[in-house]
């Protein structure tokens, strides 16, 4: 079949000569035409299949642990959201798969890692869980680049200044600036956390305030009156060896 230019070219051949692409060329041949720009807005097509299997690892992308990630092409983009290796306490490392951090054994600290994207504009979610022992203090919530990640001792690390905003999973206190700004979820004997469940973190800097849901029950709103500025996703640690996993979602579903 004659085709009278590139841009006419049937969906078979695109999708073979786009799988071949890089991440930045797939960028550039997107703004060719609208043709192209439609055919990779497919986000569950083979050239995106693709990109996973050269970038993510086999039991991540085989396994359940981005079954919350409805496509290839956002099952790609959870791992460019994911936890920074060059952002986090000198005793937290990134395992190879990208989506867990591994704490350390070391005594007598607690230690933080910042996601690689921050966000200053528009609605946000993500998955975390601990995938190990909390210990005395396991905090979930969000931090400017500023904001320490690592401290001496066993404390609320995330939530301990004006940079940063936390919830501590093992006692239910919200923690910013310092200080415990009540208990969350409000209401009587709310239950406790347990390893493997999956906290959903829910940022708007639209109407600048943090919220959580836990197993698709929306809990209510943390924080209010966020600052303009770029938030992170963040945890912070003191358990020997636990280990934390972070998927991005995307945009939050209402309702």
């Amino acid at each position: 079949m004659a085709v009278s230019s590139w841009a006419d070219l049937p969906k078979t051949c695109l999708e073979i000569i786009f799988s071949l692409l890089d991440l930045p060329d797939l960028l550039n041949v997107s703004l060719v035409c609208k043709h192209w720009h439609n055919h990779l807005n497919d986000e569950d097509s083979m050239i995106w299949r693709v990109q996973c299997l050269k970038r993510l690892a086999e039991d991540v992308l085989n396994g359940d642990f981005l079954s919350n990630v409805p496509t290839y092409k956002s099952k790609l983009r959870a791992l460019y959201y994911t936890w920074n290796p060059n952002d986090c306490s000198q005793n937290v490392f990134v395992k190879k798969n990208g989506f867990v951090l591994h704490r350390s054994p070391v005594a007598q600290s607690t230690d933080g890692a910042r996601g690689k994207r921050g966000f200053e504009t528009g609605r946000h979610t993500w998955e975390i869980w601990w995938e190990g022992p909390l210990g005395t203090v396991a905090v979930v919530g969000i931090a400017t680049k500023d904001a320490p990640m690592q401290c001496p001792g066993y404390t609320g690390l995330l939530g301990s200044n004006d940079k940063s905003w936390g919830w501590n999973l093992v006692d239910n206190f919200l923690l910013h600036n310092g200080d415990q700004q009540g208990n969350f979820p409000q209401c009587n004997n709310p239950p406790k956390y347990e390893v493997g469940e999956r906290i959903r973190v829910i940022l708007d800097m639209e109407d600048n305030y943090l919220a959580f849901e836990r197993g698709y029950e929306f809990m209510g709103v943390a924080f209010r009156g966020l600052p303009n500025e770029t938030l992170y996703p963040a945890i912070s640690a003191v358990y020997g060896n636990t280990e934390v996993a972070m998927v991005y979602l995307g945009e939050p579903v209402d309702g």
